[in-house]
């Protein structure tokens, strides 16, 4: 059985894994859902997640936590590293950097059909997440500082690196087209795609958990 330690994406809430962690416990998996501050700096994250690694983990990565994922390959070598709708880091790279550099902004506005192009958090996030669990989600959500913004993601690059990039088809905030050219410029990776929004793992549990295990 696998060893998964799962990272949340802005706000650094744990609890938006507990889906996810539910189904890979119920198929005899160990999974540990780190909760961050919000107001912590990448090496903080960083050595967080360091301190749940146990031998040969996988790391699950969702968007923000990309940076962490790449911070902690940049100390250790997991056995392998799974990006969810992430923003995947290359060496040096602050997340401040990253949306200009990877067109993240344009593409969202572009791949808007039908939906407003400004951003709103039901329109992006919860626009596919069941009512009652975005209810349950709400005192559970913490406000992400800047701070983070301004720390270099340092490692050595992704090429001795096992990685998975999944990918919600019906992802607004970083559309599944974006990601996928994404994944292939930095990873070389051919990214794997799954029915869900930008928070997959909240409104298809079940076919993160399929992938994953």
């Amino acid at each position: 059985m696998t060893r998964f330690v799962l990272i949340p994406g802005a706000g650094g809430a744990g609890w938006y894994w507990h889906r996810v962690a539910e189904g890979l416990r119920a198929r005899g998996h160990t999974a540990v859902s780190v909760d961050l501050p919000g107001d912590g700096r990448l090496p903080d994250y960083r050595d967080i997640v360091l301190a749940e690694l146990q031998g040969s983990d996988v790391v699950v990565a969702q968007s923000l936590g990309g940076f962490t994922a790449g911070a902690v390959c940049g100390v250790t070598r997991p056995a392998a590293v799974v990006f969810v709708n992430a923003m995947i880091p290359v060496p040096g790279e602050t997340v401040g950097e990253w949306w200009g550099n990877v067109g993240a902004e344009e593409a969202r506005v572009a791949a808007a059909n039908g939906y407003p192009e400004e951003f709103d958090e039901f329109t992006y996030f919860l626009h596919d997440v069941p009512p009652d669990i975005a209810a349950e989600g709400e005192s559970e959500q913490k406000e992400q500082t800047d701070a983070i913004a301004a720390d270099p993601c340092v490692f050595g690059g992704w090429d001795d690196i096992a990685v998975k990039v999944l990918v919600g088809a019906d992802d607004r905030f970083f559309p599944a087209e974006f990601q996928r050219r994404v994944a292939l410029e930095r990873t070389g990776i051919a990214a794997d795609v799954i029915p869900g929004g930008h928070l997959v793992a909240l409104s298809n549990p079940d076919a993160v958990v399929d992938y994953l295990a």
